[in-house]
């Protein structure tokens, strides 16, 4: 490791970090992030949507002070939109600038070297995390980028280092800490898992979603948070489009907090669905399974 790279003494010193931002680590992730961060390897993060997959790399990059550089893949992402890409509307805009101000007295090589240098680049993600590390490099949802993406990055994670034509090699002075989530949509190749840490992510237990909800709602009291916990749990165990994650935990606490509840009943738990559950048919379900049955559960 280089002099610039995050250190950490132990799993436990990490997940006290970590508790410092609000993130609540269990003994697994905070094992894996540790590993990830003394070996110098990349961390994938596998699991249901809403298991804290991506606040830990937000979490990582706040506990070790480090900026957070954010890649959000989808289908279709190409090298250009994760790399870099050339500011064509200012290139283009220097070059009237020279022939007005040359009266037609143009070199072309020495135009066309002025054009490819620095100040015409757009560094997307990629190379601003090769550039800025240390930094914590999140690539969110790498499960929907498609399998030429893949292999792209594969190399650039091997090798911390591009080659811009124009411009040479850019390398990072120091690795990025890098945090890849998948939600499953599609199995990441082997290739890609092998290069890295792997750790799955579960929904918290009853009491550690209590505790994040106390630690992450001020003024939260141990009724409301523990009711808002069992319903969620509750929830998570019917067939629905869309589970609640921790995030739409969070939100509804939030919401009961700001209608200044302090109890769940079921007259407000019908009021706020809508802060938990994204799906029609998943209100029509929990209406149709009772909201009574719900907050017992």
């Amino acid at each position: 490791m280089s002099d610039s790279t995050p250190t950490v003494g132990s799993p436990a010193e990490l997940a006290q970090a970590l508790d410092a931002t609000g993130y609540l680590a269990d003994d697994g992730v905070a094992m894996a992030a540790f590993l990830a961060v003394r070996m110098g390897r990349p961390l994938f993060c596998e699991g249901e949507p809403g298991t804290g997959k991506t606040s830990l790399a937000t979490a990582l990059a706040e506990a070790f002070g480090l900026p957070l550089i954010r890649l959000q893949c989808h289908e279709g992402i190409d090298a250009a939109q994760a790399l870099y890409d050339w500011d064509f509307p200012r290139q283009l805009l220097h070059l009237r600038t020279l022939e007005a101000a040359s009266d037609g007295g143009l070199e072309a090589d020495t135009v066309e070297r002025s054009l490819y240098t620095e100040r015409f680049l757009l560094a997307r993600p990629l190379l601003r995390a090769l550039t800025e590390a240390p930094c914590v490099l999140l690539v969110d949802e790498i499960d929907r980028a498609d399998d030429e993406f893949e292999a792209f990055l594969l190399q650039v994670l091997d090798e911390n280092a591009v080659t811009i034509p124009e411009l040479g090699e850019v390398r990072a002075a120091t690795p990025p800490l890098v945090v890849l989530t998948s939600n499953r949509t599609r199995e990441v190749h082997d290739a890609l898992k092998r290069r890295c840490l792997y750790h799955w992510l579960e929904h918290p237990d009853l009491t550690r979603e209590v505790a994040i909800l106390r630690r992450r709602i001020p003024g939260i009291g141990p009724d409301l948070a523990g009711q808002v916990a069992r319903a969620v749990h509750s929830l998570r165990e019917m067939e629905l489009l869309k589970p609640p994650g921790v995030a739409e935990a969070l939100d509804w606490a939030r919401a009961l907090r700001e209608l200044d509840r302090d109890v769940l009943d079921a007259e407000t738990a019908a009021a706020t669905l809508g802060a938990v559950l994204k799906y029609r048919e998943d209100l029509e379900r929990v209406a149709r399974a009772g909201l009574d049955r719900l907050l017992a559960g």
